[in-house]
């Protein structure tokens, strides 16, 4: 009997083991949505419906779903209000102004019917999620139906959507419809609103949005008339003194739109028949800025489009709205009374979104340096050769970023979910600046070439999907032939620190000069040790790291390039001899100054 058991056992543990392993292949969920809004443009509210049709891709049988109700968050005491009142650095676009919101400014969204298949569910609204116990489980593979009608107020404008913004845009309308929760191989992402960005599951749109006929309505989508372009967007005519404005919008995981009555309208051709909008206000002060940045925005395109993959869609709206710069599908909120570079600037990164984060869809709540870091690569690097500003180093600013905050002492791991950081400081530079140093420092450890088919592959192979941040790394070594698990590890799953240093250079009468470097931080690196000599002529000394288990090719055709034996991580020193008949004059670890070496007064030699 015994026995029995015994095997017994072991059975089922190779029956789970196997089932495990088998679900790791990767699925998505899939929504459609179909609403139709009327917006009481007087008294900024809006009642709506919504016929949303879910598959269960997932190997799981569900029996709840979730929505976000997102403007439930600008409502006196929510958790974004207590957050923004609590932290230690509050973002100053928040601070205690939801706090003193009048009941006439608040957002809300307030299910007032809600159906699966035609039966009610019951359901409870809890702060900014709805929390839905279906009848019926959703079976894998299988599809359900829900319906729901809501009544909206729209929030004055405090972070991203409301109304009213500080440039007199009307209607910001983001994050603005109960919108279903993602579902993925780590479960239900039901994140509340606290601060941070998104998360949503890929499908199609189609919105019907009713609003005064003297508003002027651009955002997600295309005309319902051409869905592949065409006039943008459909306007009819309606009922009571207003305009029904329908938009369809294929293969995303977001809708947004704005509305304003002076919104001026320019469309501007891009590269590959993508038609680029652009929404401003009526003000003679920046109608020059948006003129000038419409062709720019159109080189902008063509630059990622050969640096990462094609834009997929056949429009991109530069909108004038929200509380800075926010991406979106197949759009952009701005604010738009800028200095010309400043308006760029936004632009560029912006746009950028469209590839980091919408098309190569990470989880923002709990990898937003791969969000937010990639893009500040990619639209420096743009920025850098499009106004030809000729920097040998366009990311200097996020390294000078994250060497503050490594040194700060409040730097915590960018596994740190989005919401939870201590500091919004510290979210930031992890965000934006150390990651951007990630995949700058990347180069440095693969060679730029083999990063700039990194992400023209990861791209390919991810885009319309959600990759993690070891999808992208698996990606860099296929392509490299580097182990870089490491790296990934090291630098953005701790707070450990890159600290290379020159200990001594020892020359020897009429015999080699023996150099002996040092590894201060936590994190190894492959190492360029740089040096010139006295007759003139200079060489760079390659240090691979071992447990990289590759070495990159010469990054400097025109200066000799010698391997040397590789450096072992637990080995705090490393030692090699220059030949005798070379006299060194100067020496430098990393010239380049790609890696992110947090002290580097101590990483050269006979430099002044």
């Amino acid at each position: 009997m015994k026995k029995t058991l015994f095997n017994s056992f072991w059975a089922l543990l190779l029956v789970v083991a196997v089932s495990a392993q088998n679900n790791t292949s990767y699925w998505q969920q899939k929504v459609d949505y179909k609403m139709d809004i009327d917006v009481d443009a007087e008294n900024f509210q809006y009642v709506g419906k919504q016929t949303l049709t879910y598959t269960n891709n997932s190997p799981d049988v569900l029996d709840r779903v979730f929505y976000h109700l997102y403007f439930n968050a600008f409502q006196p005491g929510s958790e974004m209000d207590v957050r923004s009142r609590t932290i230690a650095d509050p973002d100053g676009r928040v601070k205690d102004r939801i706090s003193m919101l009048a009941p006439n400014e608040i957002g809300y969204i307030k299910p007032s019917k809600l159906t699966q298949d035609g039966k009610k569910v019951s359901y409870e609204v809890v702060g900014t999620v709805l929390e839905v116990q279906l009848n019926s489980p959703i079976q894998p593979g299988a599809s359900t139906v829900f319906y729901m009608e809501w009544d909206a107020q729209v929030p004055v404008q405090v972070r991203r959507s409301g109304r009213n913004n500080s440039e007199g845009v009307a209607y910001s309308m983001t994050q603005w419809f109960p919108k279903l929760a993602e579902y993925d191989f780590q479960g239900w992402h039901a994140d509340p609103y606290i601060a941070r960005e998104f998360h949503g599951v890929w499908g199609d749109f189609d919105v019907t949005i009713h609003i005064d006929k003297d508003y002027t309505v651009g955002g997600t989508g295309y005309s319902a008339s051409n869905v592949k372009g065409g006039a943008y967007p459909a306007v009819k005519k309606g009922k009571g003194g207003k305009r029904t404005w329908q938009f369809i919008a294929p293969d995303v995981h977001d809708f947004t739109w704005a509305a304003d009555k002076e919104y001026i309208h320019d469309q501007y051709d891009g590269p590959n028949g993508v038609t680029l909008n652009f929404y401003y206000k009526d003000n003679e002060e920046i109608k020059d800025n948006w003129k000038k940045l419409q062709p720019l925005t159109a080189d902008l395109l063509a630059y990622f489009n050969e640096h990462i993959g094609d834009y997929p869609y056949k429009q991109y709206s530069v909108i004038q709205g929200g509380d800075g710069g926010m991406e979106y599908a197949m759009s952009t909120l701005i604010t738009g009374e800028r200095e010309f570079n400043s308006l760029f600037g936004v632009t560029a990164h912006e746009l950028a979104h469209t590839w980091f984060q919408f098309l190569l869809a990470t989880n923002e709540a709990k990898h937003e340096w791969m969000d937010e870091g990639f893009t500040s690569y990619i639209s420096a690097m743009a920025s850098n050769e499009i106004l030809n500003e000729k920097n040998p180093n366009p990311l200097a600013r996020s390294y000078g970023g994250y060497v503050y905050l490594a040194k700060s002492g409040k730097e915590q791991p960018a596994t740190t979910h989005a919401d939870r950081y201590t500091y919004n400081q510290s979210y930031g530079i992890t965000a934006y600046s150390k990651g951007a140093v990630f995949m700058s420092q990347l180069g440095y450890i693969i060679g730029k070439e083999n990063l700039d088919k990194t992400i023209k592959q990861y791209f390919k192979d991810w885009a319309f999907k959600h990759p993690t941040p070891n999808d992208f790394i698996r990606v860099a070594e296929k392509i490299s032939g580097f182990e870089l698990d490491w790296y990934l590890m090291d630098f953005m799953q701790t707070t450990g620190t890159v600290d290379y240093a020159i200990k001594s250079v020892e020359p020897k009468d009429n015999g080699p000069t023996t150099v002996t470097l040092e590894r201060l931080g936590e994190i190894a690196m492959p190492i360029d040790l740089s040096v010139q000599y006295q007759d003139g002529s200079q060489e760079t000394f390659y240090i691979p790291l071992q447990m990289a288990r590759a070495e990159k090719s010469n990054p400097y055709s025109d200066i000799k390039w010698t391997v040397l034996k590789n450096w072992a991580w637990a080995y705090p020193t490393y030692s090699f001899d220059i030949p005798a008949g070379k006299k060194v004059v100067t020496m430098n670890i990393d010239a380049s100054a790609l890696m992110a070496d947090i002290n580097r007064d101590n990483n050269s030699f006979g430099n002044k």
